[in-house]
């Protein structure tokens, strides 16, 4: 047992040395909550934080990144989210490691890295809730009867927390909101990019959305909202940015409504910002969210926006570059990115812009996550060598 020199109500509320702090996600694919774990983990003090990421899943290029960065990383190689000796490896790697804090990302982590760490003794357990989830209610349960070895659930929206206390029953005094951030500046002063390699030929008008090819971003909705549209109008188009299982099915309906020249997917694409300040306006048909990335990049971009009224929209669209409609419904959706075709929709004001950097930089994000971790942390005669 060591002592640990810091006071709760002293001047500087921080520990005194830096403590460890671990972190567990399902997978490090390219991906929203992937991407926030790096700016998180890559921008916490070292001087206050130890910090050393364990993912579940295969090595991917994310982790050497991490690496890279000075940050340990562990990948069990898992291929299959209900291969659940993983937990065993786990909590191994968390007694040799000892952190003081764990913080979890993504719901098989959330519920693995619980299990684990409450195997492990880690002191201080923190869960991650960055979705809605609406479709697998059976999410829900497990999180429920999994709760009491969490001390926070960490939201990433108000509308997230919301739906964890109204569906998911969660006590309401153990969740916290830390939004997600964005590097504004990067996406405000990128250079645009040729088009012309995913097919779109010149001067023509192009609505853009980023997102993983599933259900739950509502591109079905959106392909067939904008059919009409782009059926008047052949020199506009779509582009569909990502990658995921319903590429098959879209790019087939796409061909099915005889619109596929003006339909474009490009898969999963590294240079986003320059998309975004290539194309004309942006437009996210989500059926449920928790705060979407793609959005207030999007904004930082200075593009006019469309969007479902999911959660966490509410909390990035404020002004009148942006437009909200119901989720899944597709007269609405189309009448809105007509507003946008004919210019009736502006595009983010500077104002907008800096709104976006003050509120969501990764900096402020990552300070909220050490401030909560510092808050949590257990007195010294709890904490083991």
């Amino acid at each position: 047992m060591i002592q640990r020199f810091w006071t709760k109500f002293g001047p500087a509320e921080v520990p005194a040395v830096a403590e460890r702090v671990a972190f567990c996600i399902t997978e490090l694919d390219p991906g929203g909550a992937e991407r926030a774990l790096f700016e998180i983990v890559t921008r916490l003090d070292p001087q206050l934080w130890t910090a050393k990421v364990f993912c579940l899943g295969p090595e991917t290029e994310l982790a050497q990144l991490l690496r890279e960065q000075g940050i340990e990383t562990v990948c069990f190689g898992a291929r299959h989210v209900y291969q659940f000796g993983v937990v065993w490896y786990l909590a191994r790697q968390l007694k040799a490691f000892r952190p003081a804090v764990l913080q979890t990302f993504l719901f098989h982590a959330n519920i693995m890295g619980r299990l684990a760490g409450w195997w492990a003794g880690v002191p201080v357990i923190l869960s991650g809730l960055r979705v809605a989830e609406r479709a697998k209610r059976w999410h829900l349960w497990c999180d429920r009867w999994t709760s009491r070895m969490v001390q926070y659930h960490v939201c990433v929206s108000e509308g997230v927390r919301t739906f964890a206390i109204e569906q998911g029953r969660l006590r309401p005094e153990t969740l916290r909101v830390i939004p997600n951030g964005v590097d504004a500046e990067r996406f405000a002063n990128a250079t645009p990019m040729e088009l012309s390699q995913f097919g779109i030929p010149a001067n023509t008008w192009t609505l853009v959305t980023v997102g993983r090819l599933t259900p739950q971003k509502g591109h079905e909705d959106l392909i067939r909202a904008v059919v009409p549209l782009l059926k008047e109008e052949r020199r506009m188009h779509l582009l569909i940015v990502g990658e995921g299982p319903e590429r098959n099915s879209l790019e087939g309906l796409a061909d099915s409504c005889g619109v596929r020249e003006q339909i474009h997917f490009p898969g999963f694409q590294a240079n986003i910002p320059g998309i975004l300040r290539s194309c004309q306006a942006f437009v996210l048909a989500s059926r449920w969210e928790g705060m979407p990335n793609a959005l207030l990049e999007a904004q930082a971009a200075g593009l006019p926006c469309i969007a479902t009224d999911v959660e966490g929209v509410r909390e990035v669209l404020e002004d009148e570059s942006g437009k909200l409609v119901t989720p899944g419904d597709q007269i609405a959706l189309r009448e809105a990115v007509q507003e946008a075709r004919h210019q009736m929709l502006g595009p983010a004001s500077p104002e907008t812009q800096s709104a976006v950097l003050k509120r969501h930089t990764w900096n402020n994000v990552a300070e909220k996550y050490s401030d909560l971790f510092t808050e949590c942390l257990p007195t010294g005669a709890e904490l083991q060598s």
